[in-house]
Parts: C-alpha cells; sequence; structure tokens
C-alpha cells in the first residue's frame, strides 16, 4: 500500500523472476548513493546490484544488470539523467526507471514520465518514500508526489513552452538585452520580442522577470 506521501496508479506488472527486487542507483553525489544503498540493502526483499555516477555508466550498468528497477538522478555530468532514460528506454522498453530530482516543477516531472519513467521523487522525499516507491513501481504502478501531481493537472491544458522560446527566456534569465539574445540565436530582434510576448502569455507573466521566476519554479529553467 502506497505511503500517505505518494499518488500511486494502478496497472498490471510482470510477475518477479526473483524474490528479491535488484536497483541499479545512479547519481553523481556519493552520499546519496550511500543512503540508496543502506536503505535498500536492509530490506528483505531487495537488493542493490549496481550504481553509476553519471548517464553513461547508467546505460553500461544497465546492459551489465537488467535491474528490476533503476533510480535515476536528472542532474548529472557528461549525460544527464533525462538523456539516459530515453536510451534505455529505447533499448529497454520494459525498464522500470524512478526519477530523482530535487526539482519539484511540473515540466521536469511531464517530461520524464513521457520519456518513460514509471516514478518521479524528490530527494527530499527520499527517507520517507523511496522504499515505497521502489515496491508500488515494481509492482507495476506509476509514482508521483501529490503536490507535482496538482500542479501537472494546474497546468494540463497551458500550452508549452517551445524549444525556441526556452532558448530566448534561458539567455534573457543570465541577463542579456534584446539585441545580444537575437546575436547569440542568429535571429532578428523583433523575433525576441514576439517570442518574448509569447512566453509572457503562455507563463501568466507581468514582465520578463515574472516569466523568469515563474520559469524556474516550473522547471522550465534550472536554477
Amino acid at each position: 500500500m502506497a505511503s500517505d506521501g505518494l499518488l500511486s496508479f494502478g496497472g498490471i506488472g510482470m510477475t518477479p523472476t526473483s524474490s528479491r527486487i535488484r536497483v541499479l542507483s545512479v547519481d553523481d553525489h556519493a552520499m546519496i548513493r550511500e543512503g540508496v544503498a543502506g536503505a535498500v540493502n536492509a530490506q528483505p526483499d531487495m537488493e542493490l546490484v549496481g550504481e553509476a555516477r553519471d548517464g553513461q555508466e547508467a546505460i553500461e550498468a544497465y546492459r551489465r544488470y537488467h535491474p528490476d528497477i533503476t533510480l535515476l538522478d536528472l542532474r548529472m555530468p557528461i549525460m544527464n539523467g533525462a538523456e539516459a532514460l530515453k536510451v534505455i528506454r529505447g533499448e529497454f522498453p520494459g525498464a522500470r526507471i524512478i526519477v530523482l530530482t530535487t526539482y519539484d516543477g511540473d515540466v521536469q516531472a511531464v517530461r520524464a514520465l513521457r520519456a518513460g519513467a514509471q516514478g518521479y521523487l524528490l530527494k527530499s522525499m527520499l527517507r520517507k518514500d523511496l522504499l515505497d516507491t521502489i515496491r508500488l513501481v515494481h509492482a507495476g504502478r506509476r509514482c508521483i508526489p501529490p503536490e507535482i501531481a496538482e500542479r501537472m493537472a494546474k497546468y494540463f491544458d497551458q500550452s508549452s513552452l517551445t524549444d525556441r522560446e526556452t532558448d530566448v527566456l534561458r539567455l534573457v534569465a543570465s541577463g542579456h538585452s534584446n539585441k545580444i539574445t537575437a546575436q547569440r540565436l542568429s535571429i532578428s530582434e523583433d523575433t525576441v520580442k514576439n517570442h518574448m510576448s509569447s512566453i509572457l502569455s503562455k507563463l501568466g507573466a507581468n514582465d520578463r522577470t515574472h516569466a523568469v521566476t515563474i520559469a524556474l519554479k516550473r522547471g522550465f529553467l534550472e536554477g
């Protein structure tokens, strides 16, 4: 049964091939990996079969161990978790992956779930919800923190920013003027202004600063 801190969505899971859930932990922070290892290995129904420090290592480790559950950090060097997720799911459509992140924005959650993740867990919730999430995803369910699910529902009908709009907003967030932004993106200054008008409308922002604040909170931009 899910803990009070999670929303799980039913599904038909495959019959486990062994009595223990085999877990792969992927994070570039040693302390996180050590914490996960201690929690997982203390459970009679789980075992940690491997660890990785970046997306490329994650792919190689998945190919080697074929874990039941992969815990995958989003922000890592060399190759980030989002890219590794796409590669792993591309090669192994049945892979069950739980994304771990410090970001509670709805945008990254939607992207991860669309890419094939079955779980989305904030690192601040690891101590309380990690083990329940692993068991639920292994049983064929999807798990999303209630606050993130609420944001996803809130913005469900709103248009997402295009890749170009995100590029524009990222440069604006770095303090660049419309002129410099246009030069960096090889577009006209008027095109930048049009993109900013669209961004303000989509985000419901009052001005450029407000747009950046909203974009950071929702996950269009990384802080």
